[in-house]
């Protein structure tokens, strides 16, 4: 069976939703939203404002592992935050070199380092280092800032430096989100580097998995906006190769009732100005699969107030939440 990852997504994929997500089942290990780093070593709050799973020996509610993502170009100051992150217990430190957010690429983060494979290098050895060596330091790149032409050499910088796992979203900061993702070039990438290499970009669906398996060599895949849209579809590709088909999809009321934990979480957890527009976000995607989700965003979508959503929750005859 493959290793099956949670892709971070700033503003949406965060602590709340990955808990909702791995309590489906078929997730083997998730990835926080970046942390940025900018010349400060951070106090323990800040991480678990992102992490607070780190309270819990670094997992979900459900045991699914959670590894702290940091970005940044500093080169001391992350190996002295993923120190600390070490020392609160993380499972391990994940290195973010695909961020195509222009403002964070403007301030050299993210997929802006694909530029430099020397520091890349030089970000890598000074984690590895810093950090108890039977902790795991992975990486995540994009194939490039504006082409894929140091896609190689940026792989090599990073297996040089001690990365354990490198995850390929195989798009250029240039291609953004836009299909296709060029999974042949991840197979390239498997002939210049031993580590161990993950496939992401553009799996939406089990069959989109087992194609990307097949062009990229990788057995191993990280899912994101795919997993939002379904969140049944790391257990149906664990289905299609070989697993349970029974458990390879959610019915919709099944899935309501994991909507309205969300809800509960997201009112516990989130001011109240960001709560409706997080469930919005989610029904926009879940409609991708679910046509009853087409209903219900376009009846949630009018709401601005949480108490109108928990009255809409009571409607759907559904357990308890409140605003």
């Amino acid at each position: 069976m493959p290793t099956l990852l949670l892709a971070p997504m700033e503003g949406l994929l965060d602590f709340v939703l990955r808990d909702i997500l791995t309590r489906v089942g078929g997730v083997d290990r998730c990835v926080s939203e970046f942390i940025r780093v900018t010349g400060t070593l951070y106090p323990e709050r800040v991480f678990l404002r992102y992490v607070p799973e780190l309270l819990q020996d670094c997992k979900t509610a459900s045991g699914v592992p959670v590894r702290p993502q940091l970005l940044g170009s500093d080169v001391v100051c992350l190996a002295d935050n993923a120190a600390r992150l070490a020392e609160m217990g993380a499972e391990g430190i994940d290195l973010n070199f695909g961020c195509p957010s222009p403002v964070v690429n403007r301030h050299r983060g993210g997929s802006a380092l694909l530029e430099e494979p020397e520091l890349l290098h030089r970000i890598v050895a000074a984690v590895r280092q810093a950090v108890p060596a039977h902790l795991p330091v992975s990486a995540k790149m994009r194939l490039g800032l504006h082409d894929d032409s140091r896609a190689e050499a940026c792989a090599l910088a990073i297996e040089a430096g001690g990365a354990s796992e490198l995850v390929v979203h195989a798009r250029t900061k240039a291609h953004g989100y836009r299909p296709p993702a060029y999974w042949e070039r991840i197979a390239d990438l498997r002939q210049v580097v031993r580590l161990p290499l993950v496939a992401n970009g553009e799996i939406w669906t089990v069959a989109d998995a087992l194609r990307c398996q097949q062009v990229s060599g990788c057995q191993s895949l990280m899912l994101g906006r795919g997993m939002v849209a379904n969140p049944a579809l790391a257990r149906g590709i664990r289905a299609a190769l070989g697993g349970n088909a029974e458990l390879a999809s959610l019915s919709w009321p099944q899935l309501m009732t994991l909507i309205a934990e969300f809800w509960r979480l997201v009112c516990a957890h989130l001011e109240r100005d960001q709560q409706t527009g997080r469930l919005k976000q989610w029904l926009n995607l879940l409609r991708r699969v679910y046509p009853q989700a087409q209903t219900a965003f376009e009846t949630v979508r009018t709401f601005h107030d949480p108490v109108d959503v928990a009255r809409w929750f009571s409607a759907q005859a559904l357990p308890d939440v409140r605003a």
